[in-house]
């Protein structure tokens, strides 16, 4: 039986695009039996899985000028530009509740990538029940270099799994999922450039800094896989029409705004083609 897969890029707050795609598309109840997702897609992607429409753009919207959430304060007193215990517990669990019970009880897989600092690289964990360990892996696998301190898991450091997997569709396709929606936050026109990096940072992690020397390579390999993926009908590839022109620490909600309702508009003008798509193959669910 063909299982259909959701596979969602990072990108910090190009994730409001991937926001407005998945958005659409439970607001039009289509379903997988799988997702991955990195740095971002893993955050924000853990929403699909608790069927929280709108959850995403709202908190982000809300919180995006408090301090707690994301500033230079906080880098500079906690070592982490976005604030630990307020994106991964009081948000979650108070000011914008996180529906574990949900998350929980959906049958559709998930699993999340972070990298691991000592070796560099990509290990997935699949999240089950949206508690403690699975929120550590979703905020390792969206902790940027150089802002983030590494979080430590089962004898892991971990930072942000899109330093060597920019898309995870290789991780879902190992797990038997061959017919797999990617959203992804760059437009086709995209070529990512070799990244500077200061050594003083890496002098502890030199695996990655290797990493991050040929990250380019790695996404232009990835991009030609997804293209040959594609042309097979074997996936469906959603992202912007241009480049999306927001920072990686946005604070505008009218900008969060903007990026959201770019990946809406583009999910709603392929809405047809993503169900063909989905109709192709039967989810486990159905």
């Amino acid at each position: 039986m063909m299982k259909n897969g959701l596979v969602l890029e990072g990108g910090a707050m190009r994730g409001m695009f991937t926001a407005g795609v998945t958005d659409v598309l439970m607001e039009e109840g289509i379903r997988f039996d799988g997702m991955a997702g990195i740095s971002a897609g893993a955050v924000f992607g853990c929403n699909v899985k608790s069927g929280q429409i709108g959850r995403t753009i709202r908190y982000n919207k809300k919180y995006s000028k408090d301090p707690r959430f994301a500033s230079l304060r906080s880098w500079i007193t906690t070592g982490d530009y976005f604030g630990v215990d307020f994106c991964y517990r009081r948000i979650p669990q108070e000011l914008d509740p996180f529906d574990q019970k949900a998350f929980q009880e959906n049958p559709m897989e998930f699993y999340v990538g972070a990298t691991e600092v000592k070796t560099g690289e990509c290990l997935f964990h699949k999240c089950v029940d949206g508690g403690e360990v699975d929120t550590k892996w979703m905020q390792a696998s969206a902790s940027m270099p150089l802002v983030s301190h590494p979080v430590a898991i089962d004898g892991h450091l971990l930072l942000d799994g899109g330093i060597v997997c920019s898309v995870p569709y290789q991780v879902m396709e190992e797990n038997g999922y061959d017919h797999n929606v990617i959203i992804l936050t760059r437009p086709a026109s995209y070529v990512k450039k070799k990244t500077t990096i200061p050594g003083w940072f890496f002098r502890k992690y030199p695996e990655i800094r290797k990493a991050m020397l040929v990250r380019h390579e790695a996404y232009a390999r990835q991009m030609e896989e997804i293209a040959e993926r594609e042309k097979a009908g074997r996936a469906l590839v959603i992202r912007p029409e241009e480049d999306l022109a927001i920072s990686r620490t946005e604070k505008d909600p009218a900008e969060l705004e903007r990026v959201y309702q770019a990946g809406r508009d583009v999910a709603t003008k392929k809405l047809m083609e993503i169900k063909e798509f989905i109709s192709v193959g039967v989810t486990i669910s159905d």
